[in-house]
């Protein structure tokens, strides 16, 4: 789950404009970024749409993601993720198996679909675009930049959408360096919802030893 990202690779001038931190991006990112920590909880649902270079679609899913804290649980088609913020559950519906793993907030390469609604707060330079109504909701457009080993990443940057009123993020847009792009559009977003700590410790009971492959350290 690590697609979500996106935006247009303009020419080298517009990049090197960009390497200054734009005042007007930063303004709304740091409201957006206020805004979201403000929630003790956050539940989302959201679909996720992998378009090829010729624009043709070859992947659509739904997700729903709740959030509390560094605690997570994620289901998409064929899977359920949990996480305490320690330890990373993914059970695999369809071959009845757990995965475990310890989990950790700073690493990169690990399964973090939290990060989601905070993807913007580090390791990218910003530059605001315009406004732009997506459905009925006028939002800031701003883009973003791969500020570290950027060589290194599979996508040129990000096309942030926020919410001018709600100071939400509606969308988020990746544009790949192959040429196609990857988005995901938050269909609901609702704070503040009661949940209990148990709902991001995975259950065992009724799986037998063989269905559990422990990675954990």
């Amino acid at each position: 789950m690590k697609k979500l990202f996106l935006i247009v690779f303009g020419l080298a001038s517009f990049i090197l404009n960009a390497q200054d931190q734009d005042p007007k991006a930063k303004v709304i990112l740091d409201d957006l970024s206020k805004a979201t920590k403000a929630h003790k909880t956050i539940s989302a649902e959201y679909v996720f749409t992998i378009t090829n270079k010729d624009k043709k679609q070859v992947e659509k899913q739904s997700g729903k993601i709740l959030v509390k804290g560094l605690k997570f649980k994620l289901e998409i088609p064929g899977n359920t993720i949990v996480c305490d913020g320690k330890t990373l559950w993914n059970y695999n519906k369809d071959a009845k198996e757990v995965t475990i793993k310890n989990f950790s907030s700073d690493n990169d390469e690990q399964l973090n679909p939290s990060k989601i609604l905070t993807i913007y707060e580090t390791g990218y330079k910003y530059k605001y675009d315009k406004e732009e109504k997506v459905g009925l909701i006028m939002c800031h457009v701003i883009d973003l930049f791969p500020a570290d080993k950027p060589e290194k990443k599979k996508f040129f940057s990000l096309k942030l959408f926020v919410d001018k009123v709600k100071k939400q993020i509606v969308q988020v847009k990746k544009m790949m360096k192959e040429g196609g792009t990857e988005l995901y559009e938050i269909k609901s977003l609702k704070p503040n919802i009661e949940m209990a700590d148990n709902l991001f410790v995975f259950d065992l009971k009724g799986f037998k030893a063989d269905q559990i492959n422990d990675e954990r350290d």
